[in-house]
């Protein structure tokens, strides 16, 4: 069954500005520009209410539209966010045995790991774009990766993570790698 009019409005921050054009949504604040294309979704976007809100409308909407306009507001919601408060991501090094050694580049958009398990072999991973990667100075063993996307700042997390797996090995045993223990936002932790 189809529904006429399904639609959700949500509240837009005044330090912040938001313009659609042709479903790319562009969010303006404090801390930068961020976009995102909407193109995929069968939805209407509109700014209602003198810019103080964000209307999303499904016209006919199957079930999986109505699930999309929920899913659409809350990556506007996550791209206001990032522009008003930022993210950052905490990562902590596991090893039972061989400490991992990490180095960081002067620009802090790519990290080399060095002696994971032991080995060899040098792993470099580039930042995704508007990402930077730093050491934490009080914390023995982590890094901070901080950015105003959300979906780059976690890939970039992913990336680094996925470097360090443990392969031809017991992995119940071989607990070593680099992990994502921390998520939140820039501005509530200074």
């Amino acid at each position: 069954m189809k529904t006429i009019l399904a639609s959700q409005t949500m509240d837009i921050p005044k330090d912040v500005t938001v313009e659609i054009k042709a479903k790319q949504i562009r969010v303006k604040g404090p801390r930068g520009t961020l976009t995102r294309n909407f193109k995929h979704l069968n939805l209407d976007f509109q700014i209602v209410e003198d810019r103080t809100k964000l209307k999303v409308d499904a016209w006919f909407g199957s079930r999986k539209t109505m699930a999309a306009i929920r899913t659409a507001i809350s990556h506007v919601q996550n791209l206001i966010s990032g522009v008003t408060r930022g993210y950052r991501y905490k990562m902590r090094f596991v090893y039972a045995h061989f400490p991992i050694n990490a180095s960081i580049s002067s620009e802090k958009d790519n990290i080399e790991i060095r002696n994971f398990l032991g080995e060899k072999r040098v792993r470099k991973v580039d930042m995704l774009q508007g990402v930077t990667v730093t050491r934490s100075e009080k914390v023995k063993d982590e890094l901070i990766v901080e950015g105003n996307d959300i979906e780059l700042v976690s890939r970039s997390c992913a990336l680094i993570n996925q470097k360090c797996h443990v392969k031809k090995k017991d992995i119940r045993k071989f607990l070593d790698g680099i992990y994502v223990s921390e998520k939140g936002t820039i501005a509530t932790d200074e």
